[in-house]
């Protein structure tokens, strides 16, 4: 939920790119400029040194995900990387004020993990095809269908859907969490919502049997084996690297499977020539801006959620404390449940990856 302001804040003041904002943040430019022109960078740099002022002096820290453009992931991140890793960075954190450079779950997360913070998003319509694909009355429902099964919810939820759930995962460790709470539970079959690509992949990867719901990411499912084909046709010394919310057929013809995580550190190690990384736009961006060694050919989809997020509307959400996001304290305590047994597992060795070539086996999901 959200604590909405109603006063409408004054115009925005116009900040100038002056020799100052030009030493503060040249750090800055000198990681993003592969990716922001000369021109962008004279109006977002004023920004930056401005937010990063407004941060020290409201003890405030920014939650940046991937998926965030590189002048607010690189600019004004305080925490930046995958949902487990923000989660976590979430609750460690000594801040007054947390402001999620992201969607709206992941706002909620950070807040029944923390629900003495103040929790900012700086657009409250910045939602998720994915989130909104499931309720709290279809997993009860669910669990009626199949008592006794572990319910496993993906962090890409709402926290009223995390309050139904016994453990979350993410897309780094989500084989683990099944394996785990199968054994934990003593049931072959383990729920795993609501993502149908990601459960389908999932289940290439273990011998627990998995139920699944049929959400979808819709950045990933736009992606089709055909697209990756044309691109190692186009580009033969490319490796391409595609996200296990991709449908199963995309996984079989690209090279790698695995999460952000396991994308942004096949890049830093690997240091290949061409690389197509196949989920959202602004986390090649990213990765990117530290391998300059590397090309990135960009056949990317956008999330319009995430680029509902703006240096300006960080700004505004700082400034004018706007936008507050609430948890029912009764609910939360149901939903943090769930996501603290996922941060108490061990993370795995490496993140999880879901290549064709390492499935155990190739099995349908049954799905509801």
């Amino acid at each position: 939920m959200l604590n909405v302001a109603t006063k409408v804040p004054p115009v925005r003041p116009a900040f100038l790119f002056t020799p100052q904002v030009e030493a503060e943040t040249s750090a800055i430019w000198q990681t993003v400029r592969s990716r922001v022109t000369p021109l962008e960078w004279r109006l977002q740099a004023p920004l930056i040194a401005e937010i990063n002022r407004l941060k020290r002096e409201k003890k405030a820290v920014i939650l940046a995900h991937n998926y965030m453009t590189p002048e607010i992931f690189h600019g004004v991140g305080d925490y930046v990387g995958d949902s487990l890793g923000l989660a976590r960075e979430a609750q460690r954190s000594d801040a007054a004020v947390i402001v999620q450079a992201g969607v709206h779950f992941m706002a909620e997360t950070s807040k029944v993990l923390c629900p003495d913070k103040r929790v900012l998003i700086p657009d409250p319509n910045a939602g998720c095809s994915l989130a909104s694909s499931i309720t709290a009355a279809d997993v009860r429902l669910i669990k009626q269908r199949y008592p006794g099964a572990p319910v496993v919810t993906y962090v890409n939820t709402t926290a009223e859907v995390k309050a139904e759930t016994d453990i979350c995962c993410t897309s780094a460790n989500a084989v683990q969490v099944v394996e785990w709470a199968a054994k934990e539970w003593g049931s072959d079959r383990v729920i795993l919502i609501p993502d149908e690509f990601l459960a389908k992949n999932v289940a290439r990867q273990t011998d627990v049997k998995i139920i699944a719901w049929r959400g979808r990411c819709e950045v990933h499912e736009r992606f089709t084996a055909s697209d990756i084909l044309e691109l190692r046709a186009a580009y033969p010394d490319a490796q391409v690297l595609a996200h296990p919310e991709c449908p199963p057929e995309v996984l079989e013809v690209s090279h790698f499977t695995g999460s952000t995580a396991a994308m942004t550190d096949y890049v830093a190690t690997r240091k290949p020539k061409q690389v197509v990384l196949i989920t959202e736009c602004s986390m090649a961006d990213n990765v990117a801006c530290e391998a300059p060694e590397t090309e990135f050919i960009r056949p990317c989809n956008l999330c319009p959620h995430m680029k509902m997020i703006t240096l300006e509307n960080v700004y505004d959400a700082l400034l004018y404390d706007r936008y507050e996001v609430t948890v029912d304290p009764v609910l939360a305590v149901r939903a943090a449940a769930a996501v603290q047994r996922m941060i108490d597992l061990p993370p795995p060795a490496v993140p999880a990856r879901y290549d064709l070539v390492k499935a155990r086996h190739h099995v349908d999901v049954e799905l509801i």
